[in-house]
């Protein structure tokens, strides 16, 4: 095996919106599992609590299960949430890959509104080619909903 064989390039995924809610409804949005699975997917056991524990449930693959496996890494009310995302199985290729990333919320005032930027980070490529070209076009449709979802009355 060569060096070059050895070597792994690690590659992310940034999206970034505006929406007209004061950071507190974004925040509440993003944090909170009955909100989430309206613009997202339904999270079991999530709370913002650094160290937290929580899955996401999605399509199976090989000898995937489909389960996501998160743990909250760091939680700035109003500013900043952060968990590692874990899932796939090292049997597997393209979806349903080994992938071992973190997903960073961050949120600033933007006017009279707040701007979300996320940067979900740690794609190893060659194997996670396929979940960063899935999640990066997926990212960009979820950002929208989790505004529409922000602007209802809860």
């Amino acid at each position: 095996m060569t060096l070059a064989a050895l070597h792994h390039d690690s590659a992310e995924i940034v999206v970034e919106d505006v929406f007209p809610h004061a950071p507190e409804t974004i925040w509440r949005t993003l944090t909170t599992g009955d909100l989430m699975k309206r613009w997202f997917m339904a999270p079991s056991g999530l709370e913002p609590v650094v160290g937290n524990r929580f899955t996401f449930q999605t399509k199976p693959a090989g000898a995937w299960d489909g389960t996501i496996h998160c743990e909250v890494l760091e939680v700035v009310p109003l500013e900043r949430f952060a968990y590692r995302w874990r899932g796939g199985h090292s049997d597997n290729e393209g979806y349903g890959s080994l992938l071992d990333t973190i997903v960073t919320w961050t949120l600033s005032e933007a006017g009279s509104g707040t701007r979300l930027r996320l940067v979900h980070s740690g794609f190893v490529t060659p194997r996670n080619a396929s979940a960063l070209k899935t999640m990066g076009e997926g990212w960009k449709t979820v950002l929208p909903r989790l505004g529409e979802e922000a602007g209802k009355d809860f």
